[in-house]
């Protein structure tokens, strides 16, 4: 590459590091970092964009301990960061259940420890993580979704920002290759690790990975996949804006549930029905992947049937001509400590002290209420966060005892459908 090409180039990656997260500017961002080429590339740019004036950066990384090589990788990333003033930390995976795809559990468990390291650990203003996923990514997951027979919300490309687990998330370098990033590390003499699971044709992702370098010999490359997903991501963002739409007009939000009336939601097309009621089920339980076909059409079936139903943790009941959509009490999440986000998206503000928990207010807890009835149906009170020390109610902000605190919820209903 000549000195104006690479020169070039650099400047295409660094924009792509600069316009992480734009329009909104975060006060301090953090970097998920393995040691791979795509996140040492990553890594690199930015802490450039932070000597540009940009936000400072902290770089974590998760040691998944499913190879012996992963301590000296960690260690190497730090030794990195030590360098160049980076704060880092490593985060170790207690590894994986006995069943189940690994690689889909080590992406999870990978985006739920940083997901806690930005809230806690990694220090304060940590709301946005930036990963190192490229184009190529972009292309071998199109593959492996087409294989599962994927819709468009499968084929139209990994999302370049959402928001998850209380955090921001941002992709910047999906529009450039695996093989730009290293050739940038390499101009610029850094180091990285090839993993060896990069070649063991056992996982999906390393034999689309083979596939795409057998399709290349008719044209189908992760540029020309780049372009097709660009036009599936433009007709489901159009969907998805239907969707949003929908649920402004028509779609109430009390107390963490939701509501809207039965006749609305079944003038609506196929495909917004299924939207609308996926997107209500991942905004209250905060699970990455939506439910499975056949058990969203089932539960079609029996809300069109005036059915009540349950799926994904969520309780559907008709009342009085509306559907309303809130917590199965058996499936909110169990005490945690106070100043912890509860079940994946409630946050409590207030006097904060060792030994108090949020947990669900549950029936007990709503006797202890007696005002209840002027805030919210019960439905949705039992299942919402009130702050204990021990058996002893401290507050139920959403049932009328505040006593100084607040339950902050994640983004509202509308916008959770637009940033997923």
């Amino acid at each position: 590459m000549t000195g104006s090409a690479a020169g070039d180039s650099d400047a295409a990656l660094l924009q792509a590091a600069r316009n992480a997260f734009l329009p909104e500017t975060p006060a301090r961002i953090g970097i998920a970092v393995s040691g791979g080429g795509d996140s040492m590339a990553l890594l690199h740019l930015m802490h450039r964009r932070a000597a540009e004036g940009g936000p400072p950066v902290a770089a974590v990384t998760v040691d998944h301990g499913l190879r012996p090589e992963s301590v000296a990788e960690a260690a190497g990333v730090a030794a990195f960061c030590a360098v160049r003033g980076i704060p880092h930390q490593t985060l170790h995976w207690q590894g994986p259940s006995e069943t189940g795809n690994l690689m889909d559990q080590a992406r999870r468990a990978r985006l739920r420890l940083i997901a806690a390291w930005a809230q806690g650990a990694g220090g304060p203003g940590i709301g946005h993580v930036v990963l190192g996923h490229t184009a190529d990514d972009q292309a071998e997951s199109f593959l492996m979704n087409l294989g599962r027979a994927a819709g468009i919300d499968g084929l139209s490309g990994m999302r370049p920002t959402w928001h998850e687990q209380g955090v921001h998330w941002a992709r910047p370098l999906l529009g450039h290759s695996r093989a730009a990033l290293r050739d940038y590390l390499r101009r610029h003499g850094l180091p990285w690790v090839d993993d060896p699971s990069n070649d063991n044709d056992r996982f999906t992702r390393i034999r689309a990975r083979h596939a795409l370098h057998s399709l290349a010999a008719i044209g189908i490359t992760p540029a020309s996949l780049g372009s097709s997903i660009a036009h599936l991501a433009a007709a489901r963002a159009e969907l998805v804006a239907a969707a949003a739409a929908a649920a402004q007009a028509h779609v109430t939000e009390q107390a963490g549930t939701l509501g809207l009336s039965a006749q609305t939601l079944a003038g609506f097309g196929p495909d917004l029905k299924r939207r609308l009621l996926i997107a209500m089920i991942r905004w209250m339980n905060g699970v990455a992947y939506p439910p499975r076909e056949a058990q969203v059409a089932t539960l079609l079936t029996a809300l069109a049937a005036g059915r009540d139903a349950t799926l994904g943790g969520c309780r559907f009941r008709h009342r009085s001509g509306r559907i309303t959509i809130s917590r199965e009490p058996r499936a909110v999440m169990g005490p945690v400590p106070a100043d912890t986000l509860w079940d994946h998206r409630w946050q409590m503000a207030g006097p904060h002290q060792p030994g108090l928990e949020i947990r669900a207010l549950g029936a007990d807890g709503l006797r202890l209420c007696p005002g209840w009835r002027d805030h919210a149906p019960r439905d949705a009170l039992i299942v919402s966060p009130s702050v204990w020390q021990g058996n002893h109610l401290i507050a139920a902000p959403l049932a009328g005892k505040p006593a100084g605190w607040q339950a902050k919820l994640g983004p509202t209903f509308g916008m959770f459908i637009l940033s997923h």
